[in-house]
C-alpha cells in the first residue's frame, strides 16, 4: 500500500510542476529546450527513480521468504522442487 501511495503521489506530482513552468524553446533562439521538457525529463527520472527503488526492495522480500521456506520445509521437498 504504500508503494503505491507513493508512487502515485509522484506520478501525480507533475500536474503540479506542468502549470509552472514555461514551454519555451519556440521563441528563444539561445535555448534549445524548454524549461518545461526539463521538467518533463527530471519528473520521468524521479519516477523511475520511485519503482526502481521499490523493485528492488521487494525482489529483497522475496529473496528473504524464499531462504524462510527453503528452512522451513523438508530438503527433499525443495531438492524436487515440489513447490
Amino acid at each position: 500500500e504504500e508503494w503505491r501511495n507513493d508512487v502515485n503521489e509522484e506520478i501525480d506530482s507533475i500536474n503540479q510542476i506542468l502549470p509552472t513552468v514555461d514551454a519555451g524553446g519556440y521563441y528563444d533562439e539561445y535555448d534549445d529546450e524548454g524549461e518545461m521538457a526539463r521538467a518533463i525529463r527530471t519528473w520521468i527520472r524521479s519516477v523511475l527513480g520511485e519503482i526502481i527503488r521499490y523493485k528492488a526492495q521487494h525482489q529483497h522480500l522475496l529473496d528473504e521468504a524464499a531462504t524462510s521456506l527453503e528452512l522451513a520445509l523438508p530438503r527433499d521437498i525443495v531438492m524436487n522442487n515440489v513447490l
